[in-house]
């Protein structure tokens, strides 16, 4: 399924929004409303996820960025601004290597680059990512009470579960029940999972960081201090490894700035492209 972002006038540039591992195209309402004065936002649920289901031979993030390739051609006339969150900005810099003309700038949250020291809550992504744990793990997740799972949930998604607003905590707890009742949900996480870490133990001359040394477009990176999936000390690497980059660090945010932060995360991309 692909979402427009509503409000946005046709003639905008175009931009594309990019989800993480276990979210979906409403991880962007908040940021792309905010943005539809200045570019026409599409967001896709990525196979396995949201209300897509899986597409044979579509689980790497390789096969995902060539995918959005595909609905780019078809979609846009001319290049977009790409949007990634976690996985997600994973998949947008193999798409900007693989698709240079097609992406105008790359606005990465908490991109999940192979780094040395993943964050101790990452472990958990890690196990889910070897084959039968994986399944012995989320088949004694989802026996913990609903309600225990969704707190677990939005403290390791978000830097501040508290101060979130009633209807971002709905969205997320809806989310969280299809989840549950989509008969490929389990499989698509493990999937994720694992091309997330095939992508960390890829050789050098393979590795996301020879994609990332080939984006030539503005790049934003957004990083949040609070991020228990991301670790956030990997910025000053990553803004070193892309040609043309910017940084913003987040003392107070999450793994999910843009919906954590929704108005930071415009106001960098509104100075990216000025």
């Amino acid at each position: 399924m692909v979402r427009d972002v509503p409000g946005a006038a046709k003639d905008l540039p175009p931009a594309l929004f990019v989800h993480g591992l276990g979210g979906s195209s409403l991880n962007w309402t908040a940021l792309g409303l905010l943005l539809n004065d200045t570019v026409r936002g599409l967001a896709p649920d990525l196979p396995g996820f949201g209300r897509t289901p899986p597409l044979a031979g579509i689980g790497g993030i390789r096969q995902q960025a060539a995918l959005l390739g595909e609905l780019m051609d078809a979609e846009f006339d001319q290049p977009a601004h790409v949007f990634g969150n976690s996985m997600g900005g994973a998949v947008a810099v193999a798409l900007a290597a693989l698709r240079p003309r097609q992406v105008a700038s790359l606005t990465l949250i908490s991109p999940a680059l192979p780094h040395p020291r993943p964050s101790a809550t990452a472990v958990w992504f890690t196990a889910l990512a070897i084959p039968r744990l994986g399944r012995m793990v989320l088949d004694r997740t989802k026996r913990i009470p609903f309600d225990r799972r969704l707190e677990t949930g939005l403290s390791m998604v978000f830097g501040d579960p508290r101060a979130l607003p009633p209807e971002l905590r709905t969205v997320y707890e809806d989310e969280l029940h299809r989840r549950d009742e989509q008969p490929w949900g389990a499989q698509a996480t493990l999937d994720g999972a694992r091309s997330i870490m095939l992508s960390y133990l890829a050789p050098p001359r393979r590795s996301l960081w020879v994609d990332v040394a080939k984006v030539q477009v503005p790049v934003q990176l957004i990083y949040g201090g609070k991020d228990r999936l991301v670790d956030a000390r990997i910025r000053t690497k990553a803004q070193r490894a892309f040609p043309d980059a910017r940084l913003l660090y987040l003392p107070r945010s999450g793994h999910v700035a843009q919906m954590e932060h929704p108005e930071l995360v415009e106001k960098a991309f509104r100075q990216l492209i000025a």
